[in-house]
Protein backbone atom coordinates (compact mmCIF):
# COMPACT_ATOMS: atom_id res chain seq x y z
CA UNK A 1 0.00 0.00 0.00
CA UNK A 2 1.26 3.44 -0.82
CA UNK A 3 1.09 6.34 1.89
CA UNK A 4 2.97 9.49 3.59
CA UNK A 5 4.97 9.73 6.43
CA UNK A 6 3.21 12.25 9.10
CA UNK A 7 5.76 12.16 11.48
CA UNK A 8 9.00 10.03 12.30
CA UNK A 9 11.32 10.97 15.27
CA UNK A 10 14.78 9.21 14.24
CA UNK A 11 15.81 9.57 17.69
CA UNK A 12 12.67 7.35 19.38
CA UNK A 13 12.88 5.21 16.37
CA UNK A 14 9.51 5.87 15.71
CA UNK A 15 6.57 7.20 13.33
CA UNK A 16 3.31 7.63 12.01
CA UNK A 17 1.89 7.32 8.43
CA UNK A 18 -1.14 7.78 6.54
CA UNK A 19 -2.11 5.28 4.00
CA UNK A 20 -3.91 5.63 0.87
CA UNK A 21 -6.94 3.47 2.21
CA UNK A 22 -7.28 6.73 4.72
CA UNK A 23 -6.28 5.12 8.31
CA UNK A 24 -3.33 5.75 10.28
CA UNK A 25 -0.33 3.25 11.14
CA UNK A 26 2.25 3.16 13.38
CA UNK A 27 5.96 2.26 12.50
CA UNK A 28 9.72 1.63 14.07
CA UNK A 29 13.14 2.20 12.92
CA UNK A 30 13.04 -2.04 12.87
CA UNK A 31 9.92 -1.92 10.15
CA UNK A 32 12.34 0.40 7.48
CA UNK A 33 13.18 -1.72 4.46
CA UNK A 34 16.22 0.61 4.30
CA UNK A 35 17.93 2.57 7.38
CA UNK A 36 17.13 5.90 5.84
CA UNK A 37 16.20 9.29 6.98
CA UNK A 38 12.01 9.82 6.55
CA UNK A 39 11.31 13.57 6.77
CA UNK A 40 7.43 14.45 7.16
CA UNK A 41 5.55 14.20 3.64
CA UNK A 42 8.07 11.31 2.28
CA UNK A 43 5.74 8.97 -0.33
CA UNK A 44 6.57 5.17 1.42
CA UNK A 45 4.74 1.58 0.19
CA UNK A 46 4.41 -0.38 3.13
CA UNK A 47 2.69 -4.08 3.97
CA UNK A 48 -0.30 -2.71 6.61
CA UNK A 49 -1.39 -5.09 9.05
CA UNK A 50 -2.93 -4.67 12.94
CA UNK A 51 -2.55 -0.50 12.57
CA UNK A 52 1.04 -1.13 11.73
CA UNK A 53 3.42 -0.77 8.69
CA UNK A 54 5.95 -3.58 8.07
CA UNK A 55 8.47 -3.17 5.37
CA UNK A 56 8.19 0.54 4.62
CA UNK A 57 10.57 1.93 1.99
CA UNK A 58 10.33 5.28 0.06
CA UNK A 59 9.04 5.71 -3.29
CA UNK A 60 10.59 9.55 -3.73
CA UNK A 61 12.44 8.95 -5.94
CA UNK A 62 15.21 5.78 -7.28
CA UNK A 63 17.28 4.15 -5.40
CA UNK A 64 20.58 5.06 -7.64
CA UNK A 65 20.73 7.03 -10.62
CA UNK A 66 23.70 7.95 -13.24
CA UNK A 67 23.92 11.46 -12.96
CA UNK A 68 23.19 11.92 -16.55
CA UNK A 69 19.59 10.15 -16.08
CA UNK A 70 18.61 11.12 -12.31
CA UNK A 71 16.14 13.69 -14.11
CA UNK A 72 14.52 11.51 -16.74
CA UNK A 73 14.18 8.70 -13.69
CA UNK A 74 12.77 11.18 -11.94
CA UNK A 75 10.66 11.71 -14.04
CA UNK A 76 9.30 8.49 -14.98
CA UNK A 77 9.42 6.46 -11.85
CA UNK A 78 5.94 7.98 -11.10
CA UNK A 79 4.07 8.40 -14.23
CA UNK A 80 1.45 11.66 -14.19
CA UNK A 81 -1.58 9.34 -15.05
CA UNK A 82 -0.94 6.75 -12.04
CA UNK A 83 0.49 9.00 -10.16
CA UNK A 84 -1.71 8.64 -6.52
CA UNK A 85 -4.19 11.86 -5.57
CA UNK A 86 -3.02 14.26 -3.49
CA UNK A 87 -6.21 13.54 -1.16
CA UNK A 88 -5.11 10.46 -0.52
CA UNK A 89 -2.76 11.55 2.36
CA UNK A 90 -2.08 13.93 5.50
CA UNK A 91 -5.11 15.79 6.44
CA UNK A 92 -7.40 15.23 3.54
CA UNK A 93 -7.72 11.66 5.11
CA UNK A 94 -11.26 13.26 6.84
CA UNK A 95 -12.92 12.44 3.59
CA UNK A 96 -12.27 8.82 4.43
CA UNK A 97 -14.37 9.67 7.57
CA UNK A 98 -18.27 7.85 7.84
CA UNK A 99 -20.43 10.31 7.28
CA UNK A 100 -23.06 8.75 10.24
CA UNK A 101 -22.85 6.95 13.51
CA UNK A 102 -23.29 3.86 12.15
CA UNK A 103 -19.97 3.90 9.61
CA UNK A 104 -17.90 4.13 12.60
CA UNK A 105 -19.70 0.67 14.42
CA UNK A 106 -19.19 -0.92 11.05
CA UNK A 107 -15.97 0.25 10.72
CA UNK A 108 -15.26 -1.22 14.21
CA UNK A 109 -16.27 -4.65 13.38
CA UNK A 110 -15.15 -4.92 9.95
CA UNK A 111 -11.69 -2.71 9.09
CA UNK A 112 -10.92 -2.05 12.93
CA UNK A 113 -11.71 -5.60 14.28
CA UNK A 114 -7.95 -6.13 15.18
CA UNK A 115 -6.89 -2.69 15.74
CA UNK A 116 -5.19 -1.42 19.48
CA UNK A 117 -3.10 1.05 17.26
CA UNK A 118 -3.90 4.91 17.02
CA UNK A 119 -7.03 7.20 18.13
CA UNK A 120 -10.77 6.99 18.41
CA UNK A 121 -12.50 10.53 18.93
CA UNK A 122 -15.52 10.71 21.56
CA UNK A 123 -17.87 10.37 18.36
CA UNK A 124 -15.96 7.49 17.39
CA UNK A 125 -16.40 5.52 20.28
CA UNK A 126 -20.53 6.53 21.44
CA UNK A 127 -21.40 5.84 17.51
CA UNK A 128 -20.11 2.70 18.34
CA UNK A 129 -21.62 1.76 21.65
CA UNK A 130 -24.83 3.32 20.18
CA UNK A 131 -25.37 0.63 17.33
CA UNK A 132 -23.73 -2.14 19.40
CA UNK A 133 -26.82 -1.69 21.73
CA UNK A 134 -29.07 -1.35 19.50
CA UNK A 135 -27.72 -4.71 18.01
CA UNK A 136 -27.39 -6.16 21.25
CA UNK A 137 -31.09 -5.65 21.70
CA UNK A 138 -32.72 -6.26 18.26
CA UNK A 139 -30.50 -9.87 18.38
CA UNK A 140 -32.43 -10.31 21.77
CA UNK A 141 -35.65 -9.56 21.10
CA UNK A 142 -35.32 -12.04 17.95
CA UNK A 143 -34.07 -14.69 20.55
CA UNK A 144 -36.96 -13.75 22.60
CA UNK A 145 -39.90 -14.00 20.11
CA UNK A 146 -38.54 -17.09 18.55
CA UNK A 147 -38.22 -18.99 22.37
CA UNK A 148 -41.59 -18.06 23.08
CA UNK A 149 -43.14 -18.98 19.58
CA UNK A 150 -41.45 -22.44 19.77
CA UNK A 151 -42.45 -22.82 24.04
CA UNK A 152 -39.03 -22.57 25.07
CA UNK A 153 -40.00 -20.78 28.17
CA UNK A 154 -41.70 -23.82 29.12
CA UNK A 155 -38.86 -26.56 28.86
CA UNK A 156 -36.15 -27.27 30.46
CA UNK A 157 -34.48 -25.58 28.38
CA UNK A 158 -35.83 -22.49 28.24
CA UNK A 159 -34.02 -18.98 26.91
CA UNK A 160 -31.75 -21.28 24.77
CA UNK A 161 -32.06 -19.24 21.77
CA UNK A 162 -31.90 -15.93 23.23
CA UNK A 163 -28.76 -17.02 25.29
CA UNK A 164 -27.50 -18.78 22.22
CA UNK A 165 -27.90 -15.64 20.18
CA UNK A 166 -26.57 -13.05 22.30
CA UNK A 167 -23.99 -15.14 23.37
CA UNK A 168 -22.64 -15.24 20.02
CA UNK A 169 -22.87 -11.56 19.30
CA UNK A 170 -21.00 -10.69 22.49
CA UNK A 171 -18.17 -13.16 21.95
CA UNK A 172 -18.13 -11.84 18.21
CA UNK A 173 -17.48 -8.39 19.13
CA UNK A 174 -15.51 -8.88 22.15
CA UNK A 175 -12.11 -7.40 20.22
CA UNK A 176 -13.64 -4.97 18.28
CA UNK A 177 -14.78 -3.42 21.35
CA UNK A 178 -11.89 -3.90 23.63
CA UNK A 179 -10.06 -2.00 20.64
CA UNK A 180 -12.63 0.67 20.69
CA UNK A 181 -11.78 1.37 24.37
CA UNK A 182 -8.08 1.11 23.89
CA UNK A 183 -7.65 3.56 21.18
CA UNK A 184 -10.30 5.79 23.29
CA UNK A 185 -7.34 5.80 25.86
CA UNK A 186 -5.11 6.53 23.68
CA UNK A 187 -7.44 9.53 22.25
CA UNK A 188 -6.68 11.13 25.52
CA UNK A 189 -3.21 10.46 26.18
CA UNK A 190 -3.47 7.21 28.15
CA UNK A 191 -2.44 4.05 28.08
CA UNK A 192 -4.74 1.33 26.86
CA UNK A 193 -4.04 -1.04 29.64
CA UNK A 194 -5.92 1.07 31.89
CA UNK A 195 -8.81 -0.78 29.97
CA UNK A 196 -8.03 -3.82 32.30
CA UNK A 197 -9.90 -1.12 34.98
CA UNK A 198 -13.22 -2.93 33.66
CA UNK A 199 -12.48 -6.03 34.93
CA UNK A 200 -13.02 -4.38 38.53
CA UNK A 201 -16.75 -5.06 39.53
CA UNK A 202 -19.17 -1.66 39.38
CA UNK A 203 -16.37 0.58 39.63
CA UNK A 204 -14.21 -0.53 36.87
CA UNK A 205 -16.92 0.37 34.06
CA UNK A 206 -17.75 3.62 35.82
CA UNK A 207 -13.78 4.94 35.29
CA UNK A 208 -13.99 3.60 32.03
CA UNK A 209 -17.01 5.99 30.90
CA UNK A 210 -15.71 9.02 32.44
CA UNK A 211 -12.20 8.14 30.51
CA UNK A 212 -14.72 7.94 27.47
CA UNK A 213 -16.62 11.21 28.38
CA UNK A 214 -13.29 13.24 28.21
CA UNK A 215 -12.51 15.26 24.79
CA UNK A 216 -9.88 14.18 22.57
CA UNK A 217 -6.36 15.47 23.37
CA UNK A 218 -6.09 18.09 20.83
CA UNK A 219 -2.27 17.62 19.56
CA UNK A 220 -0.06 14.70 18.42
CA UNK A 221 0.56 12.33 21.06
CA UNK A 222 2.36 8.85 21.08
CA UNK A 223 -0.18 7.18 19.73
CA UNK A 224 -0.51 9.19 16.92
CA UNK A 225 -2.17 12.56 15.39
CA UNK A 226 -5.55 14.42 16.39
CA UNK A 227 -8.08 12.08 14.54
CA UNK A 228 -9.68 13.44 11.51
CA UNK A 229 -12.71 15.70 12.24
CA UNK A 230 -11.71 16.76 15.24
CA UNK A 231 -11.29 20.56 15.82
CA UNK A 232 -8.23 21.90 17.12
Amino acid sequence: MRGEVLHYDEDQGFGFITGADGNRYTFTRENLRRQSAMPNGTAVEFQPGGGQARDVFSIAAPAAAHPGTKAALAQVSVPPATAPPAQHFGRSSETAEPSDLWGYFWRGVTQNYFNFAGRARRKEYWGYCLFWTVCLLIIGGTGLYTDMDMGGFDSDISGAITVGLCGTFLLATILPSLGMIVRRLHDIGLSGWFCLLILIPTIGSLIILVFALIPTQARENQWGPVPAGVRV
